[in-house]
């Protein structure tokens, strides 16, 4: 988002499952932990603005014990927690209302400046000169070289060796800052 003049996130496209659009990745003692909302639905790929969140699963819970595990002695813990936990417990219907409100705080939370849009129509070729990113950051595809250059290192809370693609979380709890 730093890089660009304005982000456009598509409202219309369909949901795809194995995605970024429900999980992400926190740095814990032990390992590399993937924290994914579950969804409603069956084999159908529903448009994203209609994707439920499946509260029947005691989902909530479980990222927070997990962010807890992760985080309670990173500096800015006890800042970003308790923003992250009411938006979790707002309950959200849809994943995409959801998304939306973690975004949100974290622009907020990161001073990012960088307007961010919704498409108002599926557009299946972007215009030249738009860079799609729909289809190229995939959990399945963790790259050490991120999709937009190499990743910045900073002060993890475990081990000595940076690990790359976690949730914008794991900047945010350590305190760290993106430069626009």
């Amino acid at each position: 988002m730093t890089q660009a003049t304005e982000v456009l996130i598509d409202a219309h496209e369909n949901y795809q499952k194995q995605s970024y659009r429900n999980r992400c990745y926190v740095l814990t003692s032990n390992r590399i932990d993937c924290l994914t909302v579950p969804v409603l639905g069956g084999t159908k790929k529903p448009p994203i603005r209609e994707v439920q969140v499946d509260y029947a699963q005691h989902w909530i819970d479980r990222h927070v014990r997990c962010l807890q595990s992760a985080y309670a002695k990173a500096p800015y813990f006890e800042y970003v927690m308790p923003e992250v936990e009411a938006i979790l417990n707002r309950r959200y219907p849809l994943l995409f209302d959801l998304n939306w409100a973690l975004l949100t705080f974290c622009r907020t939370w990161l001073r990012l400046k960088t307007p961010v849009n919704l498409t108002e129509w599926y557009v299946r070729d972007p215009q030249p000169g738009l860079f799609d990113a729909r289809g190229k950051v995939l959990p399945a595809q963790r790259a050490e070289t991120g999709l937009f250059g190499p990743q910045r290192p900073y002060l993890q809370n475990f081990g000595p060796e940076f690990v790359p693609n976690l949730s914008i979380l794991d900047l945010m709890f350590a305190g760290e800052t993106l430069s626009e």
